[in-house]
């Protein structure tokens, strides 16, 4: 199990990394977005390519983000019965979702969006919008990021196995939603 943990641990080192990329993203979108208005209104000057690589930004905030939200077990699920479930319970149930959805899913992501970047990429393909920027750059964000999820899950899987062998909790606790 020791190989696994250390593999596990260097996986959540790698998505902290991407997690603090993504965090940084927030603030230059927010920024671009300002100084965008402010170009706009006060000198009546402004371009796609600054409206553009604002919804690149959100992509990478979402996609380079959504490993290290998993990490800490912040991500959205859908609560009908896990709040009511034993610790153990929840730990099979997270990594039976780990294995059977999870993975899947990023594994079909993966299959589908790297062809859509390498032809993009191919053609170099452009914005029709005038000013516009290059599609590819945002398209890699695609499997890169859904490759990062699904490394973060099988850290995830990782730790919920050597948990349940042990007996123990793990370090973070389950916070029941406000309802």
């Amino acid at each position: 199990m020791d190989p696994l943990l250390r593999l596990s641990r260097a996986i959540d080192w790698v998505n902290d990394q991407f997690g603090r990329i993504a965090t940084w993203t927030v603030l230059i979108a927010t920024l671009i977005s300002a100084g965008n208005a402010v170009s706009r209104y006060m000198f009546s000057a402004s371009s796609n390519a600054w409206l553009e690589i604002q919804w690149y930004l959100f992509a990478a905030m979402v996609l380079l983000g959504a490993p290290y939200v998993l990490k800490i077990n912040e991500h959205v699920r859908v609560d009908l019965f896990y709040s009511m479930m034993s610790e153990r319970v929840r730990l099979w149930i997270d990594l039976l979702g780990g294995i059977f959805f999870l993975l899947p899913i990023c594994i079909i992501m993966i299959y589908f969006t790297w062809p859509w970047f390498v032809e993009s990429w191919r053609i170099n393909e452009s914005s029709m919008n005038a000013g516009g920027l290059v599609r590819w750059p945002v398209k890699l964000i695609l499997p890169i990021g859904f490759a990062l999820v699904a490394l973060q899950g099988v850290s995830e899987i990782i730790k919920r196995i050597q948990a349940l062998i042990e007996h123990r909790n793990l370090e973070f606790e389950y916070e029941k939603p406000l309802q």
